[in-house]
């Protein structure tokens, strides 16, 4: 007999062709202003994260993984363009999650800013969140 795992979140992009449910904790949400993060989510990632095997997904025939580098890829949807994940090969047991693709109420904070130095110039970083210019 299959253990029923508690569902912590849930989300997905905004047509469907991707849904996915948490069943462990989530850490709280990081926010990378690092160039690559901006390009590919046309703001900065607001990501949460996840152990990879506390992600499942009820729908992804339309999620596609792009191999920005040999360590690091970006999940989105193909069909609708939504950024949903970002993973690096030195950490394969976590997953980050886009904190704005999951079902709300999501009970998450920001809790930091990393590679603020490079934040757009038209974007007020929050005073209130620890902010470090680089990666930490």
């Amino acid at each position: 007999m299959e253990k029923i795992q508690e569902i912590r979140a849930t989300g997905g992009c905004d047509c469907g062709g991707v849904r996915y449910r948490v069943t462990g904790p989530l850490r709280n949400v990081v926010d990378c202003h690092c160039e690559p993060c901006r390009r590919i989510t046309g703001h900065h990632m607001a990501a949460t994260s996840v152990a990879e095997r506390d992600l499942h997904f009820d729908t992804k025939e339309a999620l596609t993984w792009y191999q920005r580098t040999p360590t690091v890829r970006y999940g989105f949807c193909s069909h609708c363009g939504a950024s949903l994940f970002w993973a690096a090969s030195d950490k394969p047991e976590r997953v980050s999650i886009t904190a704005g693709s999951l079902d709300q109420p999501t009970g998450l904070i920001t809790e930091e800013i990393i590679y603020a130095a490079e934040a757009g110039d038209y974007h007020r970083l929050d005073p209130d969140v620890p902010a470090l210019p680089g990666d930490h």
